[in-house]
């Protein structure tokens, strides 16, 4: 009688080669990849809001509630719940008739999340996306990638002459 490898179920699964990526990780490794994921998730929200208080800043002079509402698709009540959370957390300070300002900590996490941006762009442009796809995915893709990832999408659009 031929041997099927159903035949061991039983016996419960194979072991895994643990060098061997395309079975099921270890229990502490796949959790860190969800911890990662959840706090990416998190932290986006909070990158989205202070970058396009930048853009505004830069563009206009000010970020006003009204202003960061339209262009991110909310409700003014949603973006003053959020503006709250982040005064909060110290990345922004608002001001009776004067709009929303970052703070230093503020700055640089705007400055940080336009730089991923810009190298996830570069990186997908490089490999041959559309400009308006590019840019669109990498506003989501930014914010899921390590800084060991990031630096291999800049060696990647160095040795392409992208950046």
């Amino acid at each position: 009688m031929q041997h099927l490898p159903h035949d061991d179920a039983a016996d419960g699964p194979p072991a895994r080669d643990p060098q061997d990526e395309t079975g099921l990780v270890d229990a502490e490794r796949h959790s860190a990849g969800f911890r990662q994921v959840r706090e990416a998730r998190r932290l986006e929200l909070v990158e989205d809001y202070v970058e396009l208080i930048a853009d505004l800043i830069g563009d206009t002079g000010e970020a006003r509630q009204v202003d960061i509402a339209a262009r991110l698709g909310v409700a003014q009540p949603t973006v003053a719940k959020m503006l709250k959370r982040l005064a909060e957390d110290g990345l922004v300070q608002q001001r009776p008739y004067r709009g929303v300002f970052l703070t230093e900590a503020g700055r640089a996490l705007a400055t940080e999340s336009r730089e991923r941006h810009r190298v996830v762009e570069a990186f997908l442009l490089a490999l041959g996306v559309s400009p308006d796809v590019a840019r669109c995915d990498a506003e989501g893709i930014e914010h899921h990638v390590s800084r060991e990832t990031l630096d291999a999408f800049r060696r990647f659009t160095a040795g392409s002459g992208d950046a």
